[in-house]
């Protein structure tokens, strides 16, 4: 019918061994390509604290080394037609404190029947952004409840989905821009906290409206 699709796929035991038996040739370094408000300038790096307390605490720290894309013919057994599957291999450094353990691979596979001038990096990359849309509406639907329909026409549903999504943005925002001021830490921590944990959303973004002027 001429649907082209890309999805990602389980990380089965028979596709790992398929991909450790790929020969050296058909993987190639993944590039991933800047935001759009970044740019390729380098500028000082600041001190990396985090680091600092994790080798200080003695916890694992996983750092990602580099990433390479192979792909190959797969053909599920629910289906009677071989497609494009993508693989990509995550190499991962892994340390405890001050010392080095060894290093982990992981994989991750993409199954595509997309046309052969669509590059391997692209169903990825595809994929990926589609799974930040996907999170983002189980954040709306789970968290914020915005997709619960409550209403009987398209209008008044889609304007209840827009109040609980700005509600939880205009909740969330207003935790993270509460001052913590000395002489008051705990009772600003408390405010966040309570801010944070607010789950009636609309009536939350009309009593934030009123607060704000909107």
């Amino acid at each position: 019918m001429g649907v082209r699709f890309q999805f990602g796929y389980e990380a089965r035991t028979n596709l790992k061994e398929i991909a450790d038996n790929l020969d050296v040739s058909a993987w190639k370094k993944r590039t991933r390509a800047l935001p759009n408000n970044k740019t390729d300038e380098t500028r000082t790096k600041p001190t990396n604290v985090k680091r600092q307390i994790i080798r200080e605490r003695n916890y694992v720290h996983l750092e990602l080394l580099h990433e390479e894309v192979a792909e190959f013919d797969y053909q599920p057994n629910a289906c009677d037609k071989t497609y494009r599957m993508v693989v990509v291999r995550k190499s991962i450094s892994k340390e405890q404190g001050d010392v080095r353990l060894i290093d982990d691979i992981r994989y991750l596979f993409y199954i595509s029947n997309d046309l052969p001038a669509v590059s391997s990096e692209d169903i990825v990359f595809g994929c990926n952004d589609r799974c930040d849309q996907e999170n983002l509406i189980a954040q709306l639907s789970g968290g914020v409840r915005s997709l619960c329909a409550p209403v009987d026409n398209l209008e008044s549903n889609w304007a209840y989905m827009v109040i609980t999504s700005i509600a939880w943005n205009l909740k969330s925002w207003s935790a993270l821009l509460t001052p913590v001021a000395p002489g008051q830490e705990q009772e600003h921590r408390a405010e966040k906290k309570r801010l944070l944990n607010w789950t009636d959303y609309t009536p939350a973004f009309f009593r934030l409206c009123a607060v704000l002027n909107l």
